[in-house]
């Protein structure tokens, strides 16, 4: 049995994220589940969406803050619901938690809602609104799971589904490029991605390490700052390649060369949470690429500490520098780990992935009444059709929800 499933999101490619490739490549892998999409149109998403893929509604947002494109992919939701006549709605990020909720009150049927991480304590009470109200809460690693409780969630409904990789073809490592290559993937654009610390890293690796190169792929607001702090440190451009961003391929084929593959992440200041998981330390499992992380976050269950790359302190350079020696002059340690990294990789392969939220979807579509909380009708509780005020919107509106956190006024 096919199971219609109404997907809401404000993160889809041809838009680039981790969220929108997990919501696209969990949907193009999971043959049980029909997904109707709602999510933003942007630039280059008619001709993506005539490829193959599930059937996406485009919402046209208006210019200004995000919070008039969350309004409008919420009402838009509300709208596409009955027409579908989904099973069960699926919220990939708590900004659609109020629309998911209000349909799934208003039909009848179960939500099932994501959580990364760092939309946890961007909008905490949103989040616990999201998790309470939920059949099932899906965390992408036990650091997000230990979040989702911390705000209120009910720890019998959240489960844990680590996101997936894409596999590259069965073949051996590429020819490295003739130096020691230590590799990072991200956007330069949060201070808690670790570039800084790499750079005070890198200045000491160069000193141990003859003709290390680090080769930097990504940009964002502070490239030109982390350049400037790399100059600073002695490290000219012989040792350091700010590359910018680059296509899959290209990206791929470092992967596929590089000796380690390093980014500390850490946790940052405030409420704000870091990496929920951190696919790019699968992707580089995957290519056979130790990895240098910190021990902090989704990393500790993205990197076997040991086995598949070495778990740091993020905040400390100099362990930072040590691991990346530690790989970089020990080749026979590095293979083991390369070796250890791939075949663990393949655990994480899309379709394995697409198949646990599958389960998850089909355990609550054929449950009666749901498990975790009553059946909305069983209970008694009644609802007007989507579209109009239903007790989950008055709920939502009754603890506070503006446009900005979710909820159409």
């Amino acid at each position: 049995m096919v199971i219609r499933t109404l997907v809401l999101t404000p993160d889809y490619p041809p838009a680039l994220g981790g969220i929108q490739r997990l919501v696209h490549r969990l949907l193009g892998s999971a043959p049980g589940l029909r997904a109707h999409v709602v999510a933003p149109d942007t630039p280059g998403a008619a001709a993506f969406d005539r490829g193959e893929g599930p059937a996406v509604r485009r919402v046209r947002v208006p210019p200004g803050p995000r919070a008039l494109e969350v309004a409008a992919l919420n009402l838009a939701a509300l709208r596409q619901a009955r027409p579908f006549a989904p099973q069960v709605v699926l919220s990939a990020h708590v900004v659609v938690a109020p629309a998911a909720v209000a349909v799934g009150r208003a039909l009848g049927v179960p939500v099932v809602q994501y959580f990364h991480a760092n939309e946890i304590g961007h909008r905490p009470r949103l989040a616990g609104f999201a998790a309470r109200n939920a059949d099932r809460g899906v965390a992408v690693s036990r650091y997000t799971r230990d979040l989702v409780l911390g705000v209120g969630g009910p720890a019998e409904r959240i489960e844990i589904i680590h996101p997936g990789v894409d596999l590259p073809p069965l073949r051996g490592r590429t020819e490295s490029p003739g130096r020691p290559t230590v590799l990072t993937i991200s956007r330069i654009e949060q201070r808690y991605k670790g570039h800084d610390v790499m750079v005070r890293a890198m200045a000491l690796v160069a000193e141990r390490v003859t003709e290390v190169q680090w080769v930097v792929i990504g940009d964002g607001a502070l490239r030109a700052e982390i350049a400037d702090l790399a100059r600073a440190a002695g490290l000219g451009d012989d040792t350091v390649r700010f590359l910018g961003a680059v296509g899959d391929r290209e990206r791929d084929a470092w992967l596929a060369r590089a000796d380690v593959f390093a980014m500390p992440s850490r946790l940052p200041g405030g409420h704000l949470a870091g990496e929920g998981f951190g696919i790019v330390y699968l992707e580089a499992a995957a290519h056979g690429c130790p990895v240098v992380a910190g021990a902090v976050g989704g990393a500790l269950d993205a990197v076997e500490d040991g086995v598949t790359g070495l778990l740091v302190d993020p905040t400390d350079h100099r362990a930072v520098a040590a691991a990346l020696v530690a790989l970089l002059e020990d080749r026979p340690r590095r293979e083991r780990m390369a070796a250890a990294a791939a075949q663990r990789a393949r655990r994480f392969a899309w379709p394995r992935v697409a198949a646990e939220l599958e389960a998850t979807i089909a355990d609550l579509v054929h449950r009666e009444p749901r498990g975790g909380r009553p059946n909305i009708r069983s209970a008694g509780q009644r609802t007007t059709a989507v579209g109009g005020r239903t007790n989950a919107e008055g709920q939502a509106a009754a603890e506070g929800w503006t446009a900005a956190e979710g909820w159409p006024d």
